[in-house]
């Protein structure tokens, strides 16, 4: 049986982890290489890292702080962020991440999948989503991009379903509804995009308890779950989460 993956993101601001609400009112909750080593040492599957702000400052990814994370830990590494060009996307895996995360600019250069899934193998392109209720778009739902500050005008499902026929080999789906919200994750969502496309599909947004993320990993067809606040806030720890998980059988990697 294939093991469900549990996924920590660290969203980071001007070199902090940071943490907020539906994309409002970060606040600094500490240092990214630190927290990394703390999650790997318990046990966490994979890590994301996203710089919020890269795309809307205009820049690239923060090269040196990806190759600190990468020193620390020894296992799937995802970077999101500011990664625009196929030389972003180069440097980024030189640094040592395993995979990139291609949101904002995925929308604005969808040949950058292509080309970027051509050279690198479609496993280290990743499609991030930050997808919100709109009930003027076919699936009910539309996509948005710079950290959630731009409508796209894209239905969320249509773009999903294109961007993996373009090459993306796996997708993050966050529902900003839910985003740190604690109140779980949006599974009907989730199970639309997973029936409908042939790549994994992380859910991301809303996870408080394992029971969420049993839910999601259930209900909503997701192959992963992605958390923050849960393990952030000291509330639970990855392997305590992973054990609560088996015994719901969900099965998970200890």
């Amino acid at each position: 049986m294939i093991k469900k993956r549990v996924i920590v993101c660290l969203d980071v601001k001007n070199g902090r982890t940071t943490k907020g609400v539906k994309f409002q009112n970060n606040v600094d909750i500490g240092d990214p290489v630190e927290m990394a080593e703390e999650y790997y040492r318990q046990g966490v599957d994979e890590l994301v890292f996203y710089d919020i702000i890269a795309s809307a400052d205009g820049r690239g990814p923060i090269l040196d702080l990806i190759s600190r994370v990468a020193s620390k830990v020894f296992i799937p590494f995802c970077v999101g962020g500011g990664i625009g060009t196929i030389e972003d996307i180069r440097s980024t895996i030189l640094a040592g991440a395993e995979k990139v995360s291609l949101n904002s600019q995925a929308v604005k250069h969808p040949e950058l999948i292509t080309e970027g899934a051509r050279i690198f193998g479609n496993q280290c392109i990743v499609l991030g989503m930050d997808v919100r209720k709109d009930s003027s778009k076919p699936s009910g739902y539309g996509t948005t991009i710079n950290g959630g500050r731009v409508d796209t005008g894209l239905d969320a499902l249509e773009w999903a379903k294109k961007a993996v026929s373009l090459g993306a080999g796996e997708i993050v789906l966050n529902s900003m509804d839910a985003d740190g919200t604690k109140a779980g994750y949006d599974v009907e969502l989730t199970r639309m995009i997973s029936e409908n496309v042939s790549v994994p599909v992380i859910a991301s947004g809303g996870g408080g308890t394992p029971e969420h993320m049993a839910d999601v990993l259930t209900n909503g067809k997701a192959d992963a779950a992605l958390i923050a606040s849960m393990v952030h806030s000291g509330a639970y720890t990855v392997k305590g989460i992973k054990e609560d998980l088996k015994q719901m059988g969900i099965p998970v990697r200890l």
